[in-house]
């Protein structure tokens, strides 16, 4: 007689006991980490608990699923993997793949497993997906470019195999760092067949004036949970420029933390979510404003088929001694289905009295007089509806800088309508 696997966090808790002993690096933290997962568990897999920055995102699906170890071999095929970058550091189910990656040059790298260190920007005590990643953590990328390098261009792929029928999981655990004048712009994209969680972890540090253009497209598996949870902590005269496109998954979360510890330093966390049937995607973000004179953006655009359901909580922390804060968040959404939902939660809190800080937000359908104008003009319907979300979502597409990254995306927008039918 089979015994099946446990599930939800019980099951979670049970791979960790086994694998304890075999997993890298100090057990302290995961032991730490695993007493915290026990206490919060999955958000919304419990009956009558609620968490508040899981308001509109449960993860109850997610607790239904029995996971196993992935099945992926050294000979694996990687085909579909996408890529963009000569430089390119790839994951197969979460393990690093030097046979097909590309170390970057002007950069040092190590994976996770052979330096297994724990950052101190996460916060598994708190976060339960954090705690998880923490727990199980077996590989990632650790990539720090020294002072005043420009290291170009570089791709951090995942991709996901085909499992024959059983749910994996992985939970990478990366870190970036940029020394003092440093450039990069990190391209990470997320792609996959079958059904599995990916629950990677970041963690970036940028030391003054370092510049970081942080693009990450999520195009995975129908079947698929990917829950992403990002740390960025800035310092003087540094940015972040971050852009996230998801696509795929039937359960998404980008979650974003930043803070600005040093003065001038800004921060952008632009978004786009095309969603059809029945996924929930979700961008979650607290930006912490500890110095003066920082600049945040946050521009979140969603564009909604079927039943599915966007998400955006965006929040903005201004400390006393931030004085000149220019903070701003705007949520947009384009719902293409009377079944189509759009949540949003801006939340504003301000301690110091010489800011700047906004937030709003606009939720509306294709404009039927824009549409008559394209019909009455001989494009059909289709094409004119296609042509309307492309205009939607070009500004937010222009918001990224290099050029050959920025072509992908937009095929890959094209590529999703296409299959969407909308």
């Amino acid at each position: 007689m089979s015994v099946q696997p446990a599930t939800g966090a019980a099951g979670f808790l049970a791979r960790y006991d086994g694998l304890r002993d075999r997993l890298p690096g100090d057990p302290a933290p995961r032991d730490a980490a695993a007493r915290a997962f026990r206490t919060l568990g999955l958000p919304g897999a419990a009956a009558g608990r609620r968490e508040e920055a899981w308001k509109y995102t449960s993860l109850r699906p997610l607790a239904d699923a029995p996971f196993h170890a992935p099945l992926s071999t050294v000979g694996a095929d990687a085909a579909g993997l996408l890529r963009l970058a000569p430089a390119r550091l790839v994951f197969l189910d979460g393990r690093y793949r030097p046979d097909l990656s590309n170390q970057p040059d002007g950069a040092t790298f190590a994976s996770f497993a052979d330096a297994p260190t724990f950052g101190t920007l996460a916060r598994p005590e708190r976060d339960p997906l954090v705690a998880l990643n923490t727990m199980l953590a077996e590989d990632g990328a650790r990539i720090e470019i020294p002072a005043g390098v420009d290291a170009g261009v570089v791709q951090l792929a995942s991709l996901a195999t085909e499992a024959q029928g059983r749910s994996t999981a992985f939970h990478p655990r990366h870190a970036i760092r940029l020394g003092a004048g440093a450039r990069l712009t990190l391209l990470e994209t997320a792609t996959g067949a079958g059904a599995y969680l990916h629950n990677p972890v970041t963690e970036i540090v940028l030391d003054p004036g370092a510049v970081l253009h942080h693009v990450r497209l999520a195009d995975e598996a129908a079947g698929a949970f990917h829950l992403a949870t990002i740390y960025a902590e800035l310092a003087e005269g540094a940015v972040y420029d971050g852009f996230t496109l998801v696509l795929g998954a039937r359960v998404a979360r980008s979650e974003f933390h930043v803070r600005l510890a040093g003065a001038d330093a800004r921060a952008a966390i632009n978004a786009a979510q095309l969603l059809g049937g029945t996924q929930h995607a979700d961008v979650t973000s607290v930006v912490r404003h500890d110095a003066p004179r920082g600049t945040s953006r946050q521009a979140v655009k969603n564009v909604l088929t079927g039943r599915s359901r966007g998400v955006f909580q965006g929040r903005i922390e201004v400390a006393r001694d931030a004085q000149k804060t220019d903070g701003y968040q705007m949520s947009q959404a384009l719902l293409l289905s009377d079944q189509a939902e759009i949540d949003t939660k801006p939340e504003l809190e301000i301690f110091a009295d010489d800011v700047k800080c906004s937030h709003g937000a606009t939720v509306g359908a294709l404009d039927p007089e824009q549409m008559f104008y394209l019909r009455s003009r001989g494009v059909p319907e289709a094409e004119a509806r296609a042509m309307l979300v492309h205009a939607f979502l070009t500004d937010a597409l222009e918001a990224v800088a290099h050029e050959p990254t920025r072509a992908a995306l937009d095929a890959a927008v094209t590529g999703w309508w296409e299959r969407a039918g909308a």
